[in-house]
C-alpha cells in the first residue's frame, strides 16, 4: 500500500481520483510530498519517476486528493463516544496546519488513523479556521463502535455530535453495511449526500465501493458536485451488498448468534447464550432513527448500484479461493482485455464479456448485474456471506 501501487492498482480498478490516506501521519506525509506533485487543482499525481507499468501496459493517470481518517475518543454527556471522521485538504499548506494543531493534542506517529481525545465539534473548529474550502465527512456512519450514528458510541443527529458546525457538514459516507436506500429512510439525512468509499486495507479492496461523477477534474470540482448532491453530477454510488458488510445485522460474534432486529428485540438485545449485550448493527440502528418504512421510494437522489468485488465473482464461479493463481490469471485477463474492475462490472456489455471471461464468469457478472444473489448478512464484525450461484446451479468451468 504505497503511492507507485495505488497509482498503478486504481488503473486496474477502474478509478481516476484515490485518497491519499493517512495524510496525519508524518511518515506518509513526507512519502507525499516527495513523491506527488500538483495537477488540477486541489489534486495531485505520481512524479514520473515513481511510475510502474499497468497491466494495460501503459502508465496510469491517477489523481490523488489528500486525505485522512481521524478516531476520536471523548466524553460527551456523560457518555463514551468513538467518532470516526474523514479530511478532505485542498493542498498541502492545509495539511501542514491541520497537523501542526493535531500534533498538539495526541501522537500522530502512532497509527495511519491517529486517535485523539477530540470532541469532533473541536475538531471541526479546528480544521474550518484553518481553511473553509476543508472538508469533513463522517466515516462509515452507522458502524456501531466508531461512527456518529453507531449504536453504541454515536449520537442521535449531526447537529448532537457537530453543533454549530453540524450546518459545513453535507456529506456523510454510508460505510459496507448500509446502502443510500436504508439512509432514504431517515428525512433528516434528505439533505446530506451519501458517498461511498472502498475504505481499503488492501490493493485488491481498492475501487470495493466508490462513487462517480460527471464533473471538472479537480477538488473544487468534486468537493461541490456532493455538496450540491443533484444526479446531473454525483451521477451514482457503486455499493456493497449492504448485508455483507461486518455490522449489518445484530449479533455476538464470540457466541456464533445472528440476529435480525426482530429476533434482537424478542430477546431484549441480550445473547441467549452467554447473556451478555449483543453488538446492535446498521439495520437495527437505521430502524431506530428511520422515520420511513423500509417499502420508502426515494425520488431525485442520486442512484447507487450494488456490487460484488470481480475477484469474489471469479473466485465462486470456480469454487476456489480469491488467493488462487486460477482467479488472478481470470481476473489480470479480463482486465487487460475489458478494462478497468468497476468498468467491467458495471458497464461493459454482456456480450462483449462473454467473448473474453469464462462461460460461468460471464455468467456471474450478470447475475450480480441484476441483483441476483443471496447474503448471509454480517454481524459483530464478521462479514456477511455471498453467494452468487445456488445450489447445484454451477458446473465445472474450464479456462
Amino acid at each position: 500500500m504505497v503511492l507507485e501501487e495505488l497509482d498503478r492498482w486504481a488503473s486496474h480498478k477502474g478509478l481516476n481520483v484515490m485518497g491519499t490516506g493517512d495524510f496525519t501521519h508524518p511518515a506518509w506525509f513526507k512519502e507525499i510530498k516527495e513523491k506527488l506533485e500538483p495537477a488540477e487543482q486541489g489534486l495531485f499525481k505520481l512524479k514520473k519517476e515513481y511510475k510502474q507499468l499497468t497491466w494495460f501496459g501503459d502508465f496510469s493517470d491517477t489523481r490523488f486528493i489528500l486525505t485522512v481518517e481521524i478516531s476520536g475518543i471523548y466524553k460527551r454527556n456523560g457518555k463514551v463516544r468513538r467518532i470516526h471522521n474523514l479530511v478532505f485538504a485542498p493542498d498541502i499548506k492545509t495539511v501542514e496546519k491541520i497537523n501542526t494543531q493535531l500534533g498538539w493534542i495526541g501522537n500522530l506517529k502512532s497509527d495511519g488513523r491517529p486517535i485523539l481525545g477530540l470532541d469532533s465539534e473541536e475538531l471541526a473548529k479546528l480544521v474550518f479556521n484553518i481553511n473553509p474550502a476543508a472538508v469533513i465527512v463522517p466515516a462509515h456512519a452507522w458502524t456501531p463502535w466508531f461512527s456518529i450514528f453507531g449504536s453504541m458510541s454515536g449520537f442521535d443527529s449531526l447537529e448532537e455530535c457537530f453543533g454549530e458546525y453540524a450546518k459545513n457538514i453535507f456529506a456523510i459516507e454510508t460505510g459496507l453495511s448500509s446502502d443510500p436506500a436504508m439512509n432514504w429512510r431517515w428525512s433528516k439525512l434528505d439533505n446530506i449526500a451519501l458517498i461511498s468509499n472502498s475504505d481499503s486495507h488492501s490493493l485488491q479492496r481498492i475501487g470495493r465501493e466508490a462513487n462517480v461523477f460527471d464533473t471538472d477534474l479537480s477538488y473544487d470540482g468534486i468537493m461541490s458536485a456532493i455538496k450540491a448532491n443533484k444526479p446531473n453530477k454525483f451521477l451514482m454510488t457503486a455499493e456493497f451488498f449492504p448485508e455483507e458488510g461486518k455490522y449489518h445485522f445484530d449479533g455476538h460474534r464470540v457466541c456464533g448468534v445472528s440476529f435480525s432486529p426482530d429476533e434482537t428485540k424478542k430477546h431484549k438485545n441480550i445473547c441467549p447464550k452467554c447473556g451478555k449485550t449483543l453488538t446492535i448493527g446498521v439495520l437495527n440502528r437505521v430502524d431506530a432513527l428511520a422515520d420511513r418504512p423500509e417499502s420508502h421510494k426515494s425520488t431525485g437522489r442520486v442512484s447507487y448500484k450494488s456490487i460484488v468485488p470481480l475477484d469474489e465473482i471469479i473466485a465462486e464461479s470456480f469454487s476456489v479461493g480469491t488467493a488462487s493463481k486460477k482467479v488472478k490469471a481470470e481476473y489480470e485477463k479480463l482486465i487487460k482485455n475489458l478494462g478497468g474492475e468497476l468498468k467491467i462490472v458495471l458497464d461493459v456489455s454482456g456480450e462483449e464479456i462473454k467473448k473474453i471471461a469464462a462461460p460461468l464468469v460471464a455468467e456471474g457478472i450478470m447475475k450480480v448485474r441484476a441483483g441476483e444473489v443471496s447474503v448471509e448478512p454480517g454481524f459483530d464484525g464478521e462479514y456477511g456471506k455471498i453467494k452468487i450461484f445456488g445450489s447445484g446451479e454451477q458446473k465445472v468451468s474450464t479456462i
